[in-house]
């Protein structure tokens, strides 16, 4: 019953992940493309945008293949916790509730990939990565998350519409306007860069 657990639980993590970067990067299955991906990490301070994006996706959608399939394991699980690490940091000036634009789903991903990496026996259809490589990747991913969380936690993220322009030469922002009864919930459409 274990190994049966940890294969829907590889399946679902890998395949969510997976979908998730093919998001970014090509714009599938409703996604935005890695222009409207590259064009929200540089609002919120990752720079370069286009690398980080083109980075985030890679990692989300290889890590999410490899973890559902357990083809050189932990190497999948170790990309999807590094990018969900990154993620959760993104989402932290939100709160932990997914329902606000938290920290709850990455953090949760996170949670499981990291019980991925940990448990024991054979993982899903593929090989293991032998132990030295494996220990190499864990290293790897750590510092590339570090790295990337620290840019997040420094960064100034630009204004909508000031990208490359000082603050002075940036558009004024639009007053505020009361909602009306045919606009969505603020909730409902947000578009909060994710991991």
């Amino acid at each position: 019953m274990r190994r049966l657990g940890l294969l829907v639980s590889r399946w679902v993590l890998g395949g969510y992940l997976a979908v998730h970067g093919a998001q970014k990067l090509f714009g599938a299955f409703g996604g935005h493309g890695l222009e409207a991906t590259a064009a929200g990490f540089g609002s919120i301070g990752l720079r370069p945008a286009k690398v980080m994006a083109t980075l985030a996706g890679v990692s989300e959608m290889g890590g999410g293949v490899l973890t559902a399939t357990g083809i050189a394991d932990p190497l999948g699980p170790v990309a999807v916790a590094g990018t969900m690490a990154v993620a959760a940091a993104v989402h932290r000036r939100h709160g932990p509730l997914a329902q606000k634009g938290g920290f709850e789903l990455p953090l949760t991903n996170l949670a499981l990939a990291l019980a991925l990496m940990s448990s024991p026996g054979r993982p899903g259809v593929g090989l293991l990565l032998p132990r030295s490589l494996a220990r190499l990747a864990v290293a790897g991913g750590i510092g590339a998350a570090a790295v990337a969380i620290g840019q997040i936690l420094l960064a100034q993220p630009a204004d909508a519409g000031s990208e490359g322009r000082s603050p002075s030469q940036a558009a004024p922002q639009a007053a505020p306007q009361a909602p009306s009864q045919a606009q969505a919930p603020a909730h409902a459409e947000r578009e909060v860069p994710n991991g």
